[in-house]
């Protein structure tokens, strides 16, 4: 595994500030980049936006006890997981015209495997958004990593926006990013290498895009898109701009990875990640984020094998934190209700995991 040490670029980038006007900095602000990891075996990630394999096909995930429905909770749009503010629809949920497709439940699929979609890149997409690159001086634009085929079954995707760790871009995280896609998800992510810089800020002008191209008639994307199952989730600095993300009331469950501040106007269940052995950032700021939640569901969780960087897969097989970051996803914007034991309740999959400590709060069966 690579250690922490050797991972990109160390920026302090003082105390966060929010967009939004109910948040308050809070935790460690000093975060690192990352190193470069290989694409998830039978996952097809390709620079020039044409596939080259398939995705295989998924295995029944692993549960622990019976999948729970979803739970109440306050915040803004409805969450697919059924824990912010009501469940999505199943096959009788609201149709897009023209293109159409349906807001959904999605069929269960295994977390930590691939997904059954072929997927594709589509590189420099997007506006310009973020601070210019300190070498090439040009505006950052975005990399979207998408199903080839939008819509097969007639379900809309849910929508994940990505931040990269300081000094690195999307390709240092094509294996996670092209493991979303292969579960069905559409992953803007932005280029920058600050992306917790500049203004806009890129994480929420790729959502901003990415909805404009859904009611576009001449955007692929037209009509394919779940506008109301957005989340965000990003390392390091990434993880502080998904932090500063997620109090916009569009993204309705995120994930801060290796860093996190306190945000005081969540839309929905959050999960703060950090490694047990992280001695760029630590775990102090994924701790104060927890502790800021007061009514939503919310988990704080330490995997105490890994450091800034190690957490990331390196062969073709994807990593214990993908696993439970895609698991995480798939059951609060796709309705996995399968995998709501992972999480959910005090006899949760990863509570009883000696490699993970984990703390709750909003989270009964």
């Amino acid at each position: 595994m690579a250690t922490s040490k050797g991972i990109g670029l160390l920026l302090s980038i003082g105390v966060a500030t929010c967009a939004c006007g109910s948040s308050e900095p809070g935790g460690s602000s000093s975060n690192g980049g990352s190193s470069a990891a290989s694409s998830i075996g039978g996952t097809s990630v390709n620079s020039g936006g044409e596939p080259s394999g398939s995705a295989g096909t998924s295995t029944p995930p692993p549960t622990s006890g019976s999948s729970g429905s979803g739970g109440g909770g306050s915040g803004g749009a409805a969450s697919a997981g059924g824990t912010s503010g009501g469940s999505a629809s199943g096959s009788g949920g609201a149709t897009q015209p023209g293109n159409g497709c349906t807001v959904g439940k999605w069929p269960s699929a295994d977390p930590t495997a691939a997904g059954p979609f072929e997927t594709v890149t589509e590189n420099e997409v997007g506006p310009e958004a973020g601070e210019a690159d300190e070498e090439t001086k040009a505006v950052p634009k975005f990399t979207l990593f998408r199903p080839k085929t939008l819509s097969p079954d007639g379900l809309c995707h849910p929508i994940i926006t990505w931040g990269n760790g300081t000094g690195s871009t999307p390709s240092a995280y094509r294996s996670l990013l092209g493991l979303f896609a292969s579960h069905g998800f559409v992953v803007i992510a932005s280029n920058s290498k600050n992306v917790a810089q500049g203004n806009p800020k890129p994480m929420l002008a790729g959502v901003t895009w990415i909805l404009e191209q859904n009611e576009d008639p001449s955007s692929a994307l037209y009509h394919h898109l779940d506008p109301t199952h957005v989340g965000a989730t990003g390392h390091s600095q990434g993880a502080v701009a998904t932090s500063q993300a997620s109090g916009d009331a569009r993204i309705v469950t995120n994930v801060p990875i290796e860093g996190a501040m306190v945000q005081r106007n969540l839309h929905g269940p959050a999960m703060f990640f950090c490694g047990g052995m992280d001695d760029i950032v630590g775990c102090d700021g994924a701790k104060n984020a927890l502790n800021a939640v007061t009514t939503l569901p919310a988990m704080y969780a330490e995997y105490l094998s890994v450091d800034h960087g190690s957490w990331m897969a390196f062969g073709n097989k994807p990593s214990v934190v993908y696993g439970a970051v895609t698991a995480w996803m798939r059951l609060h914007l796709m309705g996995d209700d399968a995998l709501r034991p992972w999480f959910y309740g005090e006899a949760c999959q990863l509570c009883g995991d000696a490699g993970w400590q984990i703390e709750q709060k909003n989270m009964a069966p």
